[in-house]
């Protein structure tokens, strides 16, 4: 890291590009916190889709989103484009840490980083259930 608590773009093994839009910014002329959220959970589901593991619409087992967090560390405005790195924390039987850093243009320090903790669970009854062996799998990749 370049700085202490502030993470680099050799920090993460995937990245994922996310476009801001118009709606993203708010009086204060920068992207929403709210908004960063969303970044994270579009560069982690989007990798999960594009590797095969998650079907939004059938996957027997689904992660849903039990802890979040961010720090923010510079503003990111629209039209700017943002380089998510995707990272994973912590794997666990049923969970998942991912942290995740929000890169703004070509910049090498992330302008804000966040985390949040996917839980597994059955899609019918709700019941945590052990990651998929294939998501499993693919989430080794992004292991730090």
């Amino acid at each position: 890291m370049a700085e202490p608590g502030r993470a680099v773009r050799a920090d993460y093994p995937a990245f994922r590009t996310i476009t801001t839009r118009w709606m993203d910014n708010d009086a204060y002329r920068h992207v929403n916190n709210v908004v960063y959220y969303s970044f994270f959970d579009t560069a982690v589901n989007q990798m999960l889709i594009d590797a095969g593991v998650l079907d939004i619409a059938h996957s027997p087992a689904i992660g849903l989103v039990v802890e979040t967090g961010c720090r923010y560390f510079a503003p990111i405005a629209f039209p700017d484009r943002v380089h998510a790195g995707v990272r994973v924390a912590k794997l666990g039987t049923s969970s998942v840490r991912y942290e995740i850093g929000l890169f703004r243009g070509d910049e090498d320090r992330a302008s804000a980083e966040g985390f949040f903790v996917h839980v597994h669970v059955d899609r019918e009854t709700n019941k945590s259930c052990p990651i998929p062996e294939a998501t499993r799998a693919f989430l080794t990749t992004l292991q730090i």
